[in-house]
């Protein structure tokens, strides 16, 4: 209980850390890069605290994950946007007004206190003291197949911006999502949530958070909804024409069909 309060103690100064930043550079690119980097640094932590009561290797492998997790999507932000203004904060800002700070600090440590539920799910995992089994094997491999379509999806829509200016990117994966990062994201925790498995119940109901915050973070909260809003208001006709086509979120696994 002591390692969780202290994990979460860390991601509100962390956080509180990337408002002070953003409040004086006016760049609220840090934000994500801070929390992602910030998650995957506690996460791992907390996981190899646990070493000290857990004789197997799940621990390690939980840190491994996190730590690789946290630093390429921090470092694909920072890639990206080099502080710079995230469109998604910058409408927040304006509907905000003049409480804009104030709520953008408060909206921060909602994203700390997410990063914590997340590093439940590694926690877990990090308790179980069952030996490795096919969980954490198929875990891993779900883990490393998110980490690669989150690079995959990265990368087209990277080399589609240097050809494409302005328009709409419906290559590769992104001709079968219309957000392939944040579906490899949920996934990643998905994995996650396979190597918690192995703890035992109740405590195993606990490796389903991680999965489910992600979803409703991503599709419904902070995701989809300002990043959509901020699309059509930049690409208008093009992109509703691609959302007709494509699914918002769970890939199309056929090319043929259409819709969310």
């Amino acid at each position: 209980m002591a390692t969780a309060i202290a994990s979460l103690i860390s991601l509100i100064l962390i956080m509180a850390g990337a408002w002070l930043l953003i409040e004086r550079t006016r760049q609220s690119g840090f934000a994500d890069m801070i929390w992602s980097a910030g998650t995957g640094v506690v996460s791992a932590a907390l996981a190899l605290w646990l070493m000290q009561t857990n004789t197997t290797w799940r621990p390690v492998i939980l840190a491994a994950l996190m730590l690789a997790w946290g630093l390429r999507l921090a470092s694909h932000i920072l890639a990206r946007r080099h502080g710079g203004d995230d469109p998604r904060y910058a409408a927040l800002r304006k509907d905000w007004g003049a409480s804009a700070s104030r709520r953008m600090f408060f909206f921060l440590q909602s994203q700390a206190i997410a990063g914590w539920f997340l590093s439940i799910g590694v926690l877990v995992g990090a308790m179980a003291q069952s030996p490795l089994s096919w969980l954490d094997a198929l875990g891993i491999v779900i883990c490393l197949i998110a980490l690669w379509g989150e690079r995959m999806a990265d990368r087209q829509l990277a080399q589609f911006r240097t050809t494409q200016k302005g328009g709409v990117c419906d290559v590769g994966l992104w001709s079968r999502s219309r957000h392939p990062n944040y579906f490899f994201e949920w996934l990643f925790w998905v994995g996650i949530m396979a190597i918690g498995f192995n703890a035992l119940l109740p405590l195993m109901l606990l490796a389903l958070i991680p999965p489910v915050i992600m979803y409703v973070l991503l599709v419904h909260v902070s995701g989809i909804p300002p990043l959509e809003k901020h699309m059509l208001e930049s690409r208008g006709d093009a992109f509703r024409a691609y959302q007709k086509r494509v699914p918002a979120f769970f890939p199309r696994l056929f090319s043929s069909g259409a819709g969310r």
